[in-house]
């Protein structure tokens, strides 16, 4: 299996909470979009520390072509669309795991 986790920053810091669970309700729709999506998990962070990241995502794939497939579906495309002007900065890993 594949994980993809990608951890963002959001660059308006009053609404950082409302931008978090919005675009954790858009992410966790494209699981039931995109068959290649085998799981999602999608937490709001917690840590107050000025490092942190407000959102992170962690999917899981069967391998990198379903990522792939995960990456372009339009459904996904729309998201990262809505997202680009709210976002700061963003830190992404991929790596296989058993």
């Amino acid at each position: 299996m594949l994980k993809h986790i990608v951890m963002v920053n959001f660059n308006d810091r009053e609404k950082v909470k409302e931008l978090s669970v919005k675009f954790q309700s858009k992410l966790m729709g494209l699981v039931k979009k995109i068959p290649e999506l085998k799981q999602m998990e999608v937490g709001l962070n917690i840590n107050t520390k000025p490092s942190a990241f407000d959102l992170v995502l962690m999917a899981n794939f069967d391998d990198e072509t379903g990522l792939n497939i995960y990456r372009n579906h339009p459904d996904h495309k729309k998201v990262l669309g809505f997202m680009k002007d709210s976002v700061d900065k963003t830190a992404v890993v991929d790596y296989y795991f058993e």
